[in-house]
């Protein structure tokens, strides 16, 4: 069987009412690989300007989704929407051109090349004038960028190729940025500043779609959080909701991890939501 081909009696679970024209629909994907489903039926939407994240435990189907939603992974059944427009057979570079830009884990950064020349790339599209406008805006936005624009890009730091990341997704001004686990193999100190960064574009009013590990860190940045299990999104929920991490592990499918008889009290129960390192 075709990698790509839906196996026999796989079928989608029942979508959720979404209103059309929405940035972002996804209704009723199902997707996965080598006839074995990962996605039952997912359907979500991203409103204009909302920031979103998706979270669950590894294998939930979060990174299956984003591939779908990114054009990498055709579902079997079920269709992506971009505004009014069905995207779910058009390619990666279709989709770019219709407004979707995306970090993808590991920030795809081209080690070999200067930073100037991955910022080009990102607007690959767009004539000598108009990359020259708005490369001058993002040098503006990121000065340490302008300083080392000549410098190899593999020879900046994580924090630094997370912010080439992100500058270059956004130089061609997308209509929805999709940022898959942005702050994997950074330090603390860097997360927090690209924390920051994604903070200030959410504010700006720039559409987010969201695969993050750390769960703390999505709760900080999102307006809605999409809990996945088991290849469906289980519930959607607001930040402020999910600070129980009891609950937390039980809307995840992990609430057996959660034993209270071995895990200290003293915060009464409570206590920060863990990460998720998944997939």
């Amino acid at each position: 069987m075709a990698a790509n081909a839906a196996p026999a009696g796989v079928a989608a679970a029942a979508g959720q009412v979404i209103a059309a024209g929405e940035p972002l629909a996804v209704r009723g994907l199902v997707a996965g690989y080598g006839g074995q489903a990962v996605l039952h039926g997912v359907s979500f939407a991203v409103a204009a300007g909302e920031a979103v994240a998706m979270v669950g435990l590894n294998g939930a189907g979060k990174s299956v989704t984003m591939r779908c939603v990114a054009g990498l992974l055709k579902p079997w059944k079920g269709t992506v929407e971009l505004g009014d427009r069905d995207i779910t057979r058009l390619s990666p570079e279709a989709r770019v051109g219709l407004g979707l830009a995306t970090v993808p884990q590991g920030r795809g950064i081209f080690g070999g090349l200067s930073v100037e020349q991955n910022l080009r790339l990102g607007g690959y599209s767009l004539s000598g004038r108009e990359y020259a406008g708005r490369a001058e805006a993002t040098y503006a936005r990121f000065p340490k960028l302008h300083e080392r624009r000549r410098q190899a890009a593999g020879t900046l730091s994580g924090g630094e190729q997370a912010t080439l990341a992100v500058a270059r997704a956004l130089i061609g001004r997308p209509r929805l940025l999709l940022l898959d686990e942005p702050t994997a193999g950074l330090s603390p100190v860097a997360a927090r500043e690209l924390l920051e960064l994604l903070r200030g574009l959410s504010a700006e009013g720039v559409t987010i779609l969201l695969v993050e590990q750390n769960i703390g860190i999505a709760l900080k940045l999102v307006d809605r959080v999409l809990l996945m299990q088991k290849g469906t999104i289980a519930r959607a929920a607001s930040p402020a909701s999910l600070t129980d991490r009891r609950a937390l592990l039980a809307d995840l499918g992990a609430g057996a991890l959660y034993d209270d008889s071995r895990r200290p009290q003293a915060d009464g129960g409570g206590g920060a939501p863990p990460a998720a390192n998944d997939r």
